[in-house]
């Protein structure tokens, strides 16, 4: 493939080819070519182009009319693009190239103007820094709509009371709004961890050059504020080889993904008939093409699939960066393909997750039914022998003799006679009976954080108002 026919000096043509005297084979072309996965920035790169555009001028670099005649034409290329009017050609390698070669073609000289002051190296990387605060601000988005719909779910649930597992045995009753609420304070944590990577993006590094800065008087402070990032690079070599940003996002798109995974992994459970705990809506289930009875939770079981892929993104990033010498290195090409998959997958495993979520149906007769085997309150009754003044280990050791006497006898906790009791302590009395109550049990607890109703009710408001804060807050970033 040839590199481009010398022609006029100020032409694309002439500048690709540069140096060299032979052309580059079609071979090493297509494998170098990066133009399907970097098409995505196409916009990111105009905006960034249009405010370098605008701190030339005030450079004194292009004329108002050069100024006004650049704009003009990128604008018409967003459009041509976005309109699919632009045909994109791999033999210009990347996004950053296309749109270059087009300016020139619809404004000659004035458009040859526009790189100077910044190296593809820097505007990449300023590129994918717009690229990353944009997708950030659209995940952190739905991870607030997704907590309003737990929340909402959670309200309405205080009073279910249902199993709570450790090791996917019955341990405690607990509030089913206890068990959503946990999933919120997961996703507020990723909600947290996408601001942090915003933070990290939200750095100009336009004006870097290739490594060592530029030789004009760019007012890089003008363009940050132009493009709405927060800071500006203090050191050229660093930011052009920095991909921290991109890492720290595909870190909180990971840990997203494995939290929906987990909780999709529960209801996948608790809709097994085994469980009963709740029904899925059919219009995200799926048949058998043998078992006509069958109703599967494919779409959980997808969602819960593509973390698989979310984190091997994350591990490839940091592989690829983990060796690499200052400053630009070409391995750096292959750092947007699996921040761009991970940021799709998880993006939309939240959308129809909150739908899915919206129109669970529980079975609170089932989860109820959970509640039969009164073992559950074991540990209430340890719980309540302490309060007669027993040390808990000997509380502990006197409740589980009682758990096994009741074993061997075949009868429930709660159909022991106060006299089976007495024989094994003396410290049970009549009000003994009083534990094998699930709302007893569930309203028994005292701390800030536990299953109490009046604890979740509590809790509901904070997370009220932290979400109508977070929306706010995600309004103002830029």
């Amino acid at each position: 493939m040839k590199r481009n026919n010398p022609g006029n000096p100020g032409s694309h043509d002439n500048f690709v080819r540069g140096r060299f005297k032979e052309d580059i084979s079609d071979i090493a072309a297509d494998f170098t070519a990066s133009l399907d996965i970097d098409k995505k920035l196409a916009d990111f790169d105009i905006n960034g182009s249009i405010a370098h555009l605008y701190a030339l001028e005030k450079a004194g670099i292009v004329s108002k009319k050069e100024k006004n005649d650049i704009e003009k034409a990128l604008i018409k290329i967003k459009s041509d693009i976005k309109n699919e009017k632009m045909k994109l050609d791999k033999k210009y390698e990347d996004i950053h190239m296309n749109i270059e070669k087009r300016l020139i073609e619809l404004v000659p000289e004035s458009g040859a103007k526009l790189h100077t002051g910044r190296s593809r190296n820097d505007q990449v990387s300023v590129d994918f820094r717009l690229y990353v605060k944009s997708r950030i601000r659209d995940t952190a988005s739905e991870i607030i709509n997704l907590e309003t719909v737990l929340v909402k779910m959670a309200k309405s649930n205080i009073g279910t009371v249902m199993p709570g597992y450790t090791h996917l045995q019955h341990a405690q009753p607990v509030s089913l709004a206890h068990h959503i609420l946990a999933y919120y304070e997961m996703f507020l944590r990723d909600f947290k961890r996408l601001l942090n990577a915003y933070e990290t993006a939200d750095v100009l590094t336009l004006g870097s050059g290739a490594l060592a800065g530029v030789d004009f008087d760019i007012d890089r402070n003008f363009e940050a504020k132009v493009l709405g990032f927060g800071n500006v690079s203090r050191n050229s070599m660093d930011a052009v080889s920095d991909r921290d940003f991109a890492l720290e996002f595909n870190f909180a798109l990971s840990m997203i993904a494995l939290h929906l995974s987990r909780f999709c992994e529960e209801l996948i459970i608790w809709n097994s008939s085994e469980f009963g705990f709740v029904k899925l809506k059919d219009e995200f289930t799926t048949g058998s093409s043998i078992m006509p009875q069958k109703k599967n939770p494919d779409v959980l079981e997808l969602i819960r699939g593509k973390t698989g892929g979310v984190v091997s993104s994350l591990l490839s990033l940091f592989i690829t960066m983990k060796s690499l010498p200052l400053t630009y290195n070409r391995d750096m090409q292959e750092d947007k393909k699996p921040v761009m998959e991970s940021f799709y997958s998880v993006y939309s495993s939240l959308k129809i997750f909150k739908e899915i979520i919206k129109t669970l149906k529980f079975d609170k007769k089932k989860m109820g039914e959970g509640l039969k085997n009164d073992y559950i309150y074991a540990t209430d009754i340890a719980t309540y022998l302490a309060k007669k003044g027993m040390p808990f280990r000997k509380s502990h050791e006197i409740t589980g003799r009682i758990v096994s006497y009741a074993e061997n006898s075949g009868k429930p906790l709660s159909s022991l006679s106060l006299k089976e009791y007495k024989k094994i302590t003396e410290a049970a009395e009549a009000d003994i009976f009083d534990l094998f109550n699930p709302e007893v049990s569930v309203n028994s607890k005292k701390t800030k954080g536990g299953t109490a109703f009046k604890e979740i009710n509590a809790v509901i408001n904070e997370y009220e108002k932290e979400i109508g804060n977070n929306k706010k807050f995600l309004r103002k970033l830029v």
